[in-house]
């Protein structure tokens, strides 16, 4: 089977030097407190473009041969990649196209188009927007990077749990968000490279988690996609998923997931305690804290993976203003 191994991430590491940040891990007084152990809080949502994503899509970018860049690229985007993507094709001087579907939130939107890209929005669902590119690939020549199941993407990805461990070489947890598996089966394959004893927990929304369906059917499944605070998050893995799938399968030690009402009790937390803006999906390994979903008996690492959120949306919900709409 082919895979991601601790060799392809060090290399990618090489690969996108100076062209992402090496994010800080600071201690949490407060979740540590509440855990009674170290919990540390890795500080990836303050990447350049507001999330982990640029480590993967610079990765892929780079990776390209000079006949590939010519071509352009595309991809199927919850926001995140598609600005990430977006970012590490302006830099090389790139056509990028990018496509969404209607319930990936309007500032992302807006900060892909930004970034020079060419928009698309369609259908429902990040499977609608597949078929998009797809269809763009057949009629254009562009090369498509999918968001997570990618080698190198994954590779890229991969280079944030070299960081954690190296910041925190004696953890004995990592909680890692848990979506299509680029992030998580990187992650965890970086992690578990350097210290197999460590624990990789994916955390999840439950409203639409398609990699645990997915596992408890034990193929990849089709999974509604629902609006959920951790927009980022959903999607589904591909019924032909070639990596994530059984790399997340085999390297994850459990998956947790989170109610609406959990992951804006994370949200809510991060702002009040931590003094930090995350969105949804940023906020799920602080959420799963929070809902005393998690045992430790050695140091955490919460990866804290972007903060590309609606401030409308976040002021409501630190304010503790209903988000019942949204998540009925």
């Amino acid at each position: 089977m082919v895979t991601v191994t601790l060799s392809h991430i060090r290399a990618a590491r090489e690969r996108i030097a100076g062209k992402v940040e090496h994010t800080a891990t600071v201690l949490s007084p407060s979740l540590s407190e509440r855990l009674g152990v170290p919990v540390h809080l890795k500080l990836e949502h303050r990447q350049t473009t507001g999330s982990f994503k640029l480590r993967g899509a610079s990765n892929a970018v780079a990776s390209l041969s000079a006949e590939e860049k010519a071509r352009g690229v595309i991809a199927a985007s919850t926001g995140n990649h598609g600005r990430a993507l977006a970012h590490a094709a302006k830099l090389e001087g790139m056509r990028a196209v990018i496509c969404m579907s209607r319930l990936v939130p309007q500032n992302k939107l807006d900060e892909i188009r930004r970034l020079g890209a060419e928009v698309r929005i369609v259908g429902d669902s990040q499977d609608d927007a597949q078929q998009e590119v797809e269809r763009l690939v057949a009629q254009q020549g562009l090369v498509m990077l999918p968001p997570f199941d990618h080698p190198a993407i994954i590779a890229g990805q991969g280079t944030l749990g070299l960081e954690m461990i190296e910041q925190v070489t004696d953890a004995g947890l990592v909680l890692v968000q848990l979506s299509g598996g680029g992030l998580a089966s990187g992650v965890a394959a970086a992690i578990k490279g350097v210290s197999p004893g460590t624990k990789v927990i994916g955390v999840s929304m439950a409203r639409g988690a398609a990699m645990k369906a997915s596992f408890d059917a034990g193929r990849p499944v089709l999974v509604e996609e629902l609006p959920t605070l951790a927009d980022s998050l959903g999607g589904g893995i591909g019924l032909d998923n070639r990596l994530t799938f059984a790399m997340c399968r085999d390297l994850l030690d459990d998956v947790i997931l989170l109610s609406e009402d959990e992951i804006a009790a994370g949200i809510r937390h991060a702002y009040a305690q931590e003094r930090e803006i995350v969105e949804g999906a940023g906020a799920v390994g602080i959420a799963a804290l929070l809902a005393g979903k998690v045992k430790a008996k050695g140091p955490v690492i919460v990866l804290l993976s972007g903060r590309n959120i609606d401030m409308n949306a976040h002021r409501r919900i630190v304010c503790a203003e209903a988000i019942g709409e949204r998540a009925a």
